[in-house]
């Protein structure tokens, strides 16, 4: 018993401060929630809520882990919602050619074969694409964020283009959609309590701690993406494990895929997965990662995923009508404001204003009027005073980092000159 209860306290004092911080954002946004909401769905229905947030968290996670392992590495992944789209429609389109009378009875199971083929399928898919990104990274020499954006665009194109095809060629008549009635398959979304993407998350997860914490190839990962140069001079082959990073990370969105069609019952690639990149970027970078590479962790990138769940799962219970409109807005909102933080930790000693001169006093005034007017839109009634409130408490909110930045600085000045 002493020797659980002293690992525990291990583990609890080896959190890194954004992950006490990402902690205590968690819990004030679940409490916010639960007084804001009209129904009040987190006081009597906790367990549905609960279970919710950890379905949204755990299909989130799974391809987020990949996009932080890139990061990690020093890259950037920008296609984890086309290959989402794609491995989805492929894996819809394999059991389509193998059981395509199966696929059109809503009765009619597909059977267990044709489902492990058409998942196998989409991983396949997934290790392919992370090669081909790999290949124009190291070999082309790409920068990574072209390599993905054309990625971005055209996977997903390819997959609005095969599901006309598979559906005139197996059914007789087109369609934009396949349908997906196969109870056993769709249970790897709708099981009860959300266990199987959990159980996945979770996996997942383990595996990419493993990879960074305890083998000799995530200290490599963290080498590459603090200085690729120095990694490369000194015998890291660097080509190896950009396509891992990479390969690591389509997989993830490919298993991802798999999901979304189970859940949703149907492969869409025109609307599934579209601006999920951003949504696994936000999360990994709440949770520690930085940008510049070479830093993150698995535990923070899986608190990053919660709390941005719980960030979403507020703004559809708060919001009466319309959540889907600001669900983007609050997402970018979180990824600029993690970067900004991660920008101003990773330079502390840099005597720079938050909002220098007029730049800084014209962005000021722009992210206040901002503010006011989201918060006038969102209320839906009570006129300007909601917008006037929300722009308050952001002004004084900026004004409260600008001093505590200029706290911060003098406390290191002092600390060099002493």
């Amino acid at each position: 018993m002493n020797e659980a209860n002293r690992s525990t306290r291990r583990v609890w004092l080896s959190l890194e401060p954004n992950e006490w911080g990402l902690l205590a954002a968690i819990v004030l946004v679940l409490l916010l929630t639960a007084l804001v909401d009209p129904e009040h769905d987190y006081l009597y229905r906790p367990l549905d809520s609960a279970v919710d947030v950890l379905r949204r968290t755990s299909m989130l996670g799974i391809f987020a882990l990949g996009s932080a392992v890139v990061i990690i590495a020093g890259g950037i992944d920008l296609s984890s919602g086309s290959v989402i789209a794609l491995s989805g429609t492929i894996c819809a389109t394999t059991m389509l050619v193998l059981a395509p009378e199966e696929m059109q009875g809503v009765d009619t199971p597909v059977g267990l074969a044709t489902i492990a083929a058409g998942i196998s399928s989409a991983v396949i898919a997934g290790v392919l694409i992370g090669t081909l990104h790999a290949w124009l990274i190291t070999v082309i020499d790409l920068p990574p964020f072209v390599a993905t954006l054309a990625t971005l665009v055209g996977l997903r194109s390819m997959g609005r283009a095969i599901i006309p095809y598979a559906t005139r060629t197996m059914l007789g008549s087109e369609s934009n959609q396949i349908q997906i009635f196969d109870s056993q398959f769709r249970y790897l979304a709708t099981a009860s309590y959300a266990w199987v993407p959990l159980a996945v998350f979770l996996a997942m997860a383990l595996v990419a701690y493993v990879m960074l914490s305890r083998a000799v190839v995530g200290r490599h990962l963290y080498a590459l993406g603090g200085n690729e140069e120095a990694a490369r001079l000194s015998g890291i082959r660097t080509d190896r494990l950009k396509w891992l990073a990479y390969c690591f990370s389509a997989v993830l969105a490919s298993i991802a895929g798999v999901l979304y069609i189970a859940e949703q019952s149907v492969a869409d690639p025109q609307t599934l997965g579209r601006g999920y990149e951003l949504n696994a970027i936000a999360a990994a970078v709440v949770g520690g990662c930085s940008l510049r590479g070479g830093k993150g962790t698995v535990l923070g990138t899986m608190l990053g995923c919660l709390f941005l769940s719980a960030v979403i799962d507020s703004v559809y219970k708060i919001i009466s009508s319309g959540a889907d409109v600001y669900e983007g807005l609050i997402v970018g909102g979180v990824v600029v404001v993690a970067v900004a933080f991660s920008q101003l930790r990773a330079a502390p000693s840099e005597q720079r204003s938050l909002f220098p001169g007029v730049l800084g006093v014209i962005a000021m005034g722009t992210l206040v009027l901002m503010a006011g007017v989201i918060g006038t839109v969102v209320s839906q009634r009570g006129g300007w005073l909601p917008g006037l409130a929300t722009g308050g408490i952001t002004w004084a909110v900026l004004i409260a980092a600008v001093a505590m930045q200029k706290r911060r600085q003098r406390s290191r000045a002092n600390q060099q000159a002493a």
